[in-house]
This record gives C-alpha cells, sequence and structure tokens, in this order.
C-alpha cells in the first residue's frame, strides 16, 4: 500500500466520520448526560466494535446480510431498540435529578456496552466497510496486512473524531451545573439517542 493510497484512506474515513449519525449521537448523549468519562468510554466502546465490523466485513459477514433480509432486519431493529432504550433511559433520569446530587453518576461498563452496541448493531456499516476497505486494497500483494493497516488507521481516525465530539459537548455541559440545567442535559442527552434511534430506523 502506497502513502498515496493511505493518506487518502485517512480523509476518506474523516470526512465521514464527521457526518453525524448513530455513533456520535450516542457518544454526544452519553457526555450531556453523564460527563466526560462516560463519554470517552462510549469512544472506546464504539471503536471497539468498529474493529469487531471491519473483521467481520473482511470475512464476508456483510455478503451473508446482503442476502439475508431477515437478518439485515434483525440486527437493524436491534440497534434501533437498544438506542431508543437508552434514550429513554436518560429522559427519566431528567425526572429524578436531586440537589443533592447534581453530578450524574458514572457506569463505566454501561457507557462501554453503549458505545459497543452501537457499534456493531448496524449492519450497513458491515456492508459499507466490505465495500470501503475493499477501494484501498491491492488485490496484488498480500491482503491481511493492508487490512490491518486500514483497521488500526480507521480506529485512530474515529477515535479521535468522535472524543473531539464528546469533549466539545462535556464542555458544554459541565458549565451548567443546576438542577435545572443538569435536568436539560439529560434531556438532551435522551432526545439524542431518540434521534440517533430515528436515523437507524429510516435507514434502508
Amino acid at each position: 500500500m502506497s502513502f498515496d493510497v493511505w493518506l487518502a484512506y485517512v480523509v476518506a474515513t474523516a470526512v465521514i466520520s464527521l457526518l453525524p449519525g448513530p455513533s456520535v449521537m450516542m457518544v454526544v448523549g452519553q457526555s450531556l448526560a453523564k460527563g466526560r468519562k462516560a463519554a470517552l468510554l462510549c469512544v472506546a466502546g464504539d471503536v471497539f466494535g468498529g474493529v469487531f465490523v471491519m473483521t467481520a466485513s473482511y470475512v464476508g459477514l456483510g455478503a451473508i446480510l446482503a442476502t439475508s433480509a431477515m437478518g439485515f432486519a434483525l440486527v437493524k431493529w436491534a440497534g434501533v431498540a437498544y438506542m431508543a432504550y437508552l434514550g429513554l433511559q436518560q429522559l427519566r433520569a431528567a425526572r429524578r435529578v436531586e440537589e443533592t446530587a447534581l453530578a450524574p453518576k458514572q457506569s463505566g461498563a454501561a457507557s462501554w456496552r453503549a458505545g459497543f452496541f452501537t457499534g456493531i448493531l448496524n449492519p450497513k456499516a458491515i456492508m459499507f466497510y466490505m465495500a470501503f476497505l475493499a477501494q484501498f486494497i491491492n488485490p496484488n500483494v498480500a491482503a491481511l496486512p493492508q487490512f490491518l493497516i486500514l483497521m488500526v488507521t480507521s480506529s485512530v481516525v474515529v477515535a479521535v473524531i468522535l472524543g473531539g465530539y464528546g469533549l466539545a459537548a462535556s464542555w458544554v455541559s459541565t458549565r451548567l451545573q443546576s438542577k435545572r440545567a443538569q435536568r436539560r442535559m439529560h434531556v438532551g442527552g435522551g432526545l439524542t439517542l431518540l434521534g440517533g434511534s430515528a436515523v437507524m430506523a429510516i435507514q434502508r
């Protein structure tokens, strides 16, 4: 793989990652509702989920989903339901904010899982990577080393961009510490997650 090809891949991955989608909405939602630590753990989970998706794409799972309408639908609606559930949980949390507990509780494992399942419960991502990665792999040389380079590169780019979204949202939320503001942060996080759920639902 030449440097020019790798650089083109970095630019393409960055542009795609910057576009608001389910992962961005999940990270922003976690950041608004639970803070910076939760957002960064969510990013870590999403990146790990991305590694899983890219590996699945490499071994051909995308072809299976492409030919199985039921399999595609099951994975898709599981992702929609999961993100909607998290959004509703945040809206419920907004009603339980107390003056004596302004700082939101953070569950590292829950935030990591939220990012991971958002990353893997998107069947279009598997097929997208299956087609996208193929554009940057030279068929005349060993494919596995090229795939590993692309996977590591993608993971770093996605982590930086999602982390930027999460930190920006956290910066806003940390400056709003009143009871009313905390409720609004939970509502904002919940509505963001519900929006991500809607985006996944309308994708075809």
